[in-house]
């Protein structure tokens, strides 16, 4: 086991630092602050190859792996992890197109996405179905040979109301996980309609919004796999998605991690750099420490899933778990020890806190992170 990076993993990475410094860096406290949706940066970011890192080279992306993408985001997260997030959707969307859509689907949608000419979402939550997934009403019932009508809601959606395509679970048959199938819903369809965005705590450079059908007449055409198919679509992409956040945890918590260690060299208290007291040592060495612990795990089960490894689904459910509470605990502790400092958004580690506070709910709440780790425990006992 070689836990070095190669050298085309330390050239990926680099090249999203760089990107992170000079295009995401400078604005997003501004981006936070307006609320505002950085589409051209985001467009910049597929063309160095960054909107589909993990759809093979073969179907035009860039043909990374999941730890490949992981290291990405990292890198990306450190300066914004509420743009990197989206991005991460981004991907997420990509690979399932392009693993399960059929020819002409990927002819028609696959190079705008890779390349950023169309943005997409992921709707799976609804107003009633959060945790339990497998509970949503969305229906798609059959309009004609040619058509489904949709009618429902999804709720808390990323990019509602921006993207261009929305991969939406429905239900196309009976109760439970094998009624459920998957659309791609244009938007401009009639019946598409969107609430309002929603005004949040964090993730602000990105909207969210209820995402409505009434009458939303898709081509059957649109369908991704086969009918009944979605549920295990949605969770094989959601595995993936678990890396991903937790990748972007890991960005911000080093980021506010190298802020504390700035501010406590420069920060004097009774005469001396608040460094020198053992207690801010302690506490540091703590941060830094249980950091290490959180990317070694995010890598591993990023490693497991590439390797289609029969643990890979828990090894995603414990780092997702595991990286997100320990990520926030450092943001949380860096601005603890900044002092008021910490609480001005000057400073900007107030807006890491709010990003990734939502981390420990979103991709599976942290609570069901535990049943899925629990129920492949039992499975194996």
């Amino acid at each position: 086991m070689d836990f070095e990076l190669s050298e085309d993993q330390r050239a990926y990475r680099q090249t999203a630092a760089d990107f992170a410094r000079d295009r995401l860096a400078p604005y997003a406290g501004d981006w936070d602050r307006e609320r505002h949706f950085p589409a051209e940066e985001l467009r910049a970011a597929c063309e160095l190859g960054f909107g589909a890192i993990y759809v093979d080279a073969g179907r035009g992306g860039t043909g990374l792996s999941r730890l490949d993408a992981a290291i990405i985001f990292e890198e990306l997260a450190a300066a914004d992890p509420s743009t990197t997030a989206f991005l991460t959707i981004h991907n997420m969307v990509a690979w399932m197109l392009a693993r399960f859509g059929s020819p002409a689907q990927c002819d028609r949608y696959l190079a705008d996405i890779i390349n950023g000419a169309i943005f997409v979402s992921y709707c799976l939550t609804e107003p009633g179905s959060g945790s339990d997934a497998a509970a949503l009403r969305t229906r798609a019932e059959a309009a004609d040979n040619a058509h489904y009508r949709l009618n429902g809601s999804k709720a808390f959606i990323s990019g509602g109301g921006v993207s261009d395509l929305y991969a939406t679970m429905v239900r196309t048959g009976g109760e439970g996980p094998r009624g459920i199938s998957c659309v791609l819903v244009e938007a401009g369809t009639p019946g598409l309609s969107f609430g309002k965005p929603e005004r949040k705590m964090g993730w602000n450079s990105q909207p969210t919004a209820q995402v409505d059908f009434t009458d939303c007449l898709v081509p059957v055409e649109n369908r991704l796999g086969a009918e009944g198919e979605g549920f295990r679509i949605a969770m094989m992409g959601l595995d993936g998605g678990r890396i991903n956040i937790a990748a972007c945890s890991l960005g911000g918590a080093r980021a506010c991690l190298e802020a504390a260690l700035a501010h406590v060299r420069q920060r004097r208290a009774f005469g001396r750099a608040i460094a020198d007291f053992q207690a801010i040592q302690f506490r540091l060495a703590d941060m830094a420490t249980e950091l290490e612990a959180a990317r070694l795990m995010v890598h591993r089960a990023a490693a497991a899933l590439d390797a289609g490894a029969a643990d890979a689904t828990q090894r995603c459910a414990m780092a997702k778990r595991f990286a997100t509470d320990v990520c926030f605990r450092i943001c949380d502790e860096a601005l603890q020890l900044h002092g008021g400092y910490g609480y001005i958004a000057d400073y900007q580690v107030e807006r890491y806190v709010r990003d990734l506070r939502v981390h420990r709910i979103l991709e599976g709440t942290n609570e069901i992170m535990r049943v899925i780790i629990a129920r492949k425990l039992l499975e194996a006992a």
